[in-house]
């Protein structure tokens, strides 16, 4: 017997109901609260462990009971010898190596907060990010630990290395650590539900990145948001009769191709693996066919990744000659994907279906879903909303809007982050009463289904990276012979956007040296992929502002028409 998605809601939340909800509130907003949730990250780590394989990282396999062994491990370290404490931030910055996992597990294990930096960051960024969290302690893997060596003279934090085997003096291995520390228990000091668990670093649309702020409530919300929704889908198509097993023997295998630092990586992927004792197989780097070898091997059956990696996986399928049957859905996000890969992942792939969501940093990833036949009928949405969330689409005033008419889509819920680290300003702007401003222009149709067609923030989104158009300007008016300069996206077939500049300069600009230029003071993903230098001041609105709009609008023509 079928269900409407309402009374699917309903009888899923309902009281004594594992995913029993009630109204309670979260950071003083008043919200939709899971009435079973593990009190923190540290219960969620406990109750996960099992021989069961967890990480697989080229020829290292570590079980569940093996990672929180590591963890227990780290966090006595972090505790005796440098004096770890509730409420201290440990920053990692690092590739998806397993000790990634490791040491997350152990900050928030203790009450500490993990800062998860963004391993593409160059030194300034780097430089910028630890100031700015005050950071006690860094895990860096060598690439992170040459990019220190600028303004590593600067700083008291200490530094522990991973895979590195080039140490600045005062640096210690985390291998040497663990080979001093036995096994031992979890310490006694733990973190309560309300408590910060963590710090992700995202790009807003003015100066630098900004730290969101989640407690161990927003980010086990979260979890259980997904797997709730879950629920309601078998509710409506079974009804109460428990789920179909799985006809296959082998353990659920996920592959992490989007970094850990990402709310997708850390949340969706990572995160949730633990309930479902999933195991997760983690790349060095993106690589499609090494990814299909993955899947073929490990017998993935859950991908999750933009659209740009989606679509290289569709081609890897098309030309490797690998056996992809394991894989059974592949996800997206963080970008909007081509209504032609809708349907060219299922008509590819034997019996993966394609899905996809929206979700911010700043909601802890969750926000929207839809897979399946319900995508392949609405390729163009970004889903319903999630269960534990509530929406309004509003005009320039703040009016709500009724129905199918366009307007900034705002969200409240138990998973939206405290706020950003220090940034009372940004608070301001991003908080409209208990409603985060997501920033992006959206409509709802009659079914529910949410689209989201513009955005109100000034955001380049390249391969789901979010990129702030002010942070890309400053390091371009660095250059002594620009005058000024806007940046915005530009259409991109791969990417979905690319990062595109004008700038005024009376002097001759060499692009390459440009680019080398640039790369000194920001990732560079973030660097600008065209340009287009003229001789004469930018043109502006009636305020005086540039006039981005005209650029970018214009931005097409003059870089893709030929």
């Amino acid at each position: 017997m079928e269900h409407s998605r309402e009374e699917a809601m309903a009888f899923v939340t309902a009281p004594g109901r594992p995913f029993e909800l009630y109204d309670g509130e979260v950071w003083g907003r008043p919200c939709k609260v899971f009435r079973n949730t593990p009190n923190s990250l540290r219960e969620l780590f406990e109750s996960g462990r099992s021989s069961e394989t967890f990480i697989v990282y080229d020829d290292d396999r570590y079980t569940f009971e093996e990672t929180y062994q590591r963890s227990c491990r780290i966090a006595t370290i972090l505790i005796e010898k440098y004096g770890i404490e509730k409420g201290d931030r440990v920053a990692i910055s690092m590739r998806n190596f397993p000790e990634w996992v490791f040491v997350y597990n152990a900050v928030t294990s203790i009450g500490a907060i993990g800062v998860a930096m963004n391993a593409l960051w160059q030194s300034e960024e780097m430089e910028f990010g630890l100031s700015d969290c005050g950071a006690k302690v860094l895990f860096a893997d060598q690439e992170r630990v040459d990019r220190l060596a600028p303004f590593w003279h600067k700083t008291n934090i200490e530094v522990i290395t991973v895979r590195s085997d080039r140490l600045l003096d005062g640096m210690c291995s985390i291998d040497d650590l663990l080979e001093a520390q036995p096994d031992c228990p979890m310490p006694d000091q733990a973190p309560g539900p309300d408590d910060r668990a963590m710090i992700l670093y995202t790009s807003g649309s003015t100066g630098h990145p900004k730290g969101a702020v989640s407690s161990h409530r927003n980010v086990l919300s979260a979890l259980f948001s997904w797997a709730l929704q879950a629920q309601i889908r078998n509710y409506m198509e079974d009804g109460d009769s428990p789920p179909a097993q799985p006809s296959e023997s082998h353990q659920p295998a996920t592959l992490l191709a989007v970094p850990l630092f990402h709310a997708t990586g850390c949340l969706a992927i990572m995160l949730q693996s633990y309930r479902a004792q999933r195991k997760m197989v983690s790349m060095y780097k993106w690589d499609p066919i090494e990814a299909a070898r993955l899947i073929e091997q490990e017998k993935v059956n859950g991908f999750n990744g933009p659209a740009t990696m989606s679509g290289d996986l569709v081609e890897a399928a098309q030309s490797s000659g690998r056996d992809l049957s394991s894989l059974q859905s592949v996800g997206g996000g963080g970008a909007p994907r081509p209504p032609s890969q809708v349907r060219s992942i299922a008509s590819t792939f034997e019996n993966a279906m394609p899905s996809t969501g929206w979700g911010m940093t700043e909601t802890n990833s969750i926000g929207t879903g839809v897979g399946g036949e319900e995508y392949l009928k609405h390729p163009s949405s970004v889903g319903i909303l999630h269960a534990t969330l509530e929406l309004r689409i509003v005009d320039d005033e703040g009016n709500s809007l009724p129905t199918g008419e366009r307007g900034e889509l705002q969200i409240k819920g138990a998973s939206i982050i405290e706020g950003y680290w220090e940034r009372p300003e940004a608070n301001q702007e991003t908080f409209d009463g208990h409603w985060l401003r997501t920033g992006d222009v959206a409509y709802v149709d009659e079914e529910g289904f949410i689209y989201i067609v513009d955005r109100i923030k000034d955001l380049v989104i390249r391969g789901g990276e979010n990129i702030g158009c002010a942070e890309v300007e400053a390091a371009l008016n660095e250059h002594p012979d620009i005058i000024e300069a806007s940046v915005y996206a530009v259409p991109d077939e791969r990417y979905g956007e690319e990062v595109g500049t004008t700038i005024y300069s009376k002097a001759s600009i060499d692009y390459d040296a440009l680019q080398d230029f640039l790369k000194d003071h920001i990732a560079r993903f973030k660097i600008p992929r065209y340009i287009d230098v003229i001789d004469q001041p930018l043109p502006r609105i009636a305020s005086g502002k540039i006039n981005k709009r005209e650029l970018r609008d214009a931005a097409p023509q003059r870089f893709l028409s030929g």
